[in-house]
Order: C-alpha cells, then structure tokens, then sequence
C-alpha cells in the first residue's frame, strides 16, 4: 500500500504574498505579462505611425483640401513613419511580443532564463518609446531626414529638426538597441539551455525556428545600426567627422572635413538587410504553424523549411549593398551583390512551395487564422517577385527612388508581415485571453483588411 504524507495540522502552512496590481502586471517578470506589455506598447506607437500615414495619403490625394500639410512636416512624417513601422512595431511585437508567449510555451520551459532581465528589457524598450514620441513635441519637432537617416542631410542646418529632432531620435535607437540586446540574450539562451527532455532543436515549432533565428540576426545586425547612430551623433554634438565630409551649409562653413556619408549606408544597411529578416523570419515560421494547424496536417517538408530558414538568415548578411548600387560602387562589386541577392530568392522560394504542398490534399479549415495565412502567402509572393527586379543592377538604376520600391517594400515589410500579426492573434487569441474571438466579426476584418 503506498503511504501518502499528511499535513500535520498543528504546522502553520506557508503562504505566498498577495500580489497586488502592481507586481502582477506592472512589474512582473512573468513571460506572458511581458509579452502583452510589449504587444500593447507596440500596438499604441504603431497606431501613430498609422496617423502619420493616414494623413501623407490624404495630402497626396487632395493636395488643395489638406494644404495644412507643409513640405516640412510631410518630411517628418514620412522619417517618423518608416522608423516606427520598422523598427518599434515589427520588430519589437514579433520578437517581443509573439517571442516572450510563446518560446518558453513551445519548448517547455517555465519561463525565460532570465526573467529579471527580461522584464527589464520593456522597461527600456518602453523608455525608447517616450524618448522617440517627446521628439514630436520639442522645438523644431521631430527629425525630417527621411527614415534612413543620411548624412549629411541628417545634421545640416535646414533640414526639419536638426537640433532636437534627430538627437532624440539617435538617443531612442540606442536605448531600443540596449533592450532588444536584452530580450534577444534571453531568448537564444532559453531556447538553447532550456528545453523541456525531448525537444530537440529539430523538434520545435517553425515559430521558435524563426525567432531564434531572427534574434540571433538582431544580435549581430544592431550593433552597426548602434555604431552608426552613436558616431553621428558625435557628427552632430562634437563635430567630428565620421560621415560629414567637407560641405557649406546655408552658406556657413561648419568645420567637417574628411567624413564619408557611404560608409554610414553601409553600417545602416548592413543592418538594415537583416532587419528585413527580423521581421520575416518570425512571420515564416507563425504562417507555416497557422498553415499546418488549420489544414490538419503536418507541415510538407519540416527539415527543408529549417535550413531554409538558417540560409535565409545567413545570406542576409552578404546582400545589403544591393539598397546602394546608385552610389557609384565598383560595377564587380554590384555583381557579387546582385549574385547573394537572387541566391536568397531559392531558400525563400522553398518555403513558398512547402507552404503550397502542406495545403495540398490537407483537411482545410478555412477559419480566421487560415485566412490571414493564405493571404500571407498571396501578398508575400507579389512583393517577392517585385524583388528580383530590384535585385538586378540593369533594372535596379531607373527604378530607384521610384514608388516601385515603395510598393516593393510595403508588399514585404508592411502588408505580409501585418496580416501575419492578425492571424497570429487570431489563433491564440483563447489561449492568451480564455475567450474565443468571433468569427463572423473577424472574417469582416479579413476581407476588410
């Protein structure tokens, strides 16, 4: 007979604390709390740029109507525009948001390994949010210098916000490239170190495939965006000469002499490629879960999906000076490029065709997830051909600064990767909340959207 210990009644039994408001949701190292803190967060500077967006359409639409606009302002939208979409919504609600639910679900683990650090990655992510909404309200507003960023028109006297405008602009990057520092550590060492018995690396969910990877990227890409930002700001506030060659301004000689504005295009891009793929990968590896999930079968070709997704990740790094052809780079030098950037289409391609197949004689269900998905694949595949035009040097020069970049961008890193945010909030939507969703109500936002 097995003997079953009792409590002695006469012991006091131990109670935790009461959590209160505060520790539960304010300053709680759990990582599902942190996940909806960055979400919402994400979510209300998105809804921003969203704004800004709505009313650059408007001032091109109906130029005579909406005359408010100047051409100073409409500079600063676009700049704060890009770099929130980017940068603060993407990048953050992907790898913040969707990366601290479900890592430690899917791999078993209680939590990050590093819960402290992970609840303080917010917090400073949180501080990069104020620091890039104050520039809206200092004189001058924020900065007009486009959201790349360029020098010399970053910091020359003329462009809108020049004082304090692009400071706190460079300020909040920095600080959101200290918290994305923190979380990322966090989540490569908990999908290394803390996997439940069983789960190998090849038997996790494409998602965790695509965060990981996509954090391991950030890891490596954001330093040159924060050497970048860090030596311009010298530029601006001790007038070295980094990237400021020797120019007049307004007619002032301002002492730079010597700087190189390429070679700031080429620390930004070198991050700026990988960027693409920050937010892709996650968006890959959510799409390709949604997929197998609602066609009740198991994804078409799992082990070719992770390498492409590793490949993918890889040759991120050696394509980013195909943004530069219009530079005047050594034409051998725009060959290699060309050559990395339409090689990056055949990993990409793959999981395209595995999607296609996972569909193929599968129990579908189309419900609200699966719509988002197969509308994923529909505009991912339109902005992806778009992009072997510009991957080629001959096609690439005349369409430079046209809208067909635009569009080609928009179609990557703004349509695909949105309808893969709603889908993946559709989908867990009862697991985070206890409640399911309605679906005639969110059918209406897919077809809407």
């Amino acid at each position: 007979m097995a003997y079953v210990a009792i409590a002695d009644r006469d012991h006091e039994i131990e109670h935790h604390d009461p959590q209160t408001f505060i520790t539960k949701y304010v300053w709680s190292q759990d990582h599902k709390v942190i996940a909806v803190q960055y979400s919402l967060t994400a979510i209300f500077v998105g809804l921003i740029a969203l704004g800004l967006s709505a009313m650059m359409r408007l001032q091109l639409g109906f130029p005579d109507q909406f005359s408010f606009i100047n051409p100073e302002n409409y500079y600063q939208f676009i700049t704060m525009h890009g770099m929130i979409m980017v940068i603060y919504l993407l990048t953050a609600l992907f790898l913040g948001g969707f990366g601290n639910y479900l890592i430690p679900l899917m791999v078993g683990s209680r939590d990050m390994v590093f819960p402290y650090l992970n609840m303080l990655s917010y917090w400073v992510y949180l501080l990069s949010v104020i620091i890039l909404v104050a520039s809206f309200f200092v004189p001058g507003g924020s900065t007009g210098a486009g959201w790349t960023l360029y020098p010399p028109q970053a910091i020359m006297a003329g462009t809108p916000g020049v004082d304090w405008g692009i400071l706190l602009m460079l300020a909040s990057l920095a600080v959101f490239i200290v918290a994305f520092t923190m979380g990322g550590l966090n989540y490569v060492t908990t999908v290394l170190q803390a996997r439940c018995r069983g789960m190998t690396l090849m038997r996790m969910p494409l998602s965790v495939w695509g965060i990981f990877i996509a954090t391991v990227l950030g890891l490596l890409a954001f330093p040159a965006l924060l050497v970048s930002a860090i030596m311009m700001l010298f530029d601006k506030t001790l007038h070295t000469s980094f990237f400021m060659p020797a120019i007049s301004s307004m007619g002032v000689d301002p002492g730079y002499t010597g700087g190189s504005p390429i070679l700031f295009q080429h620390l930004f891009w070198f991050f700026g490629h990988p960027e693409v793929y920050i937010v892709a990968l996650p968006a890959f590896g959510i799409v390709s879960d949604l997929l197998s999930t609602h066609a009740r079968k198991n994804i078409f070709g799992y082990r070719m999906m992770v390498w492409a997704i590793v490949a993918i990740g890889g040759l991120s790094f050696i394509v980013w000076a195909h943004h530069m052809y219009v530079s005047g780079m050594n034409p051998y030098f725009g060959f290699f490029f060309a050559t990395t950037t339409l090689i990056i289409a055949v990993p990409t391609a793959i999981k395209v065709y595995n999607w296609v197949l996972t569909l193929w004689e599968g129990n579908i269900h189309l419900r609200v997830p699966m719509l988002f998905a197969i509308g994923f694949i529909f505009t991912f595949i339109h902005g992806g051909l778009t992009g072997l035009f510009l991957g080629n040097v001959t096609i690439d020069l005349p369409l430079s600064d046209t809208y067909f970049v635009v569009a080609h961008f928009h179609m990557v890193m703004g349509v695909s990767p949105i309808l893969v945010v709603f889908g993946a909030i559709y989908h867990w939507w009862p697991k985070i909340t206890g409640r399911m969703y309605n679906e005639t109500l969110g059918r209406w936002h897919f077809w809407m959207t």
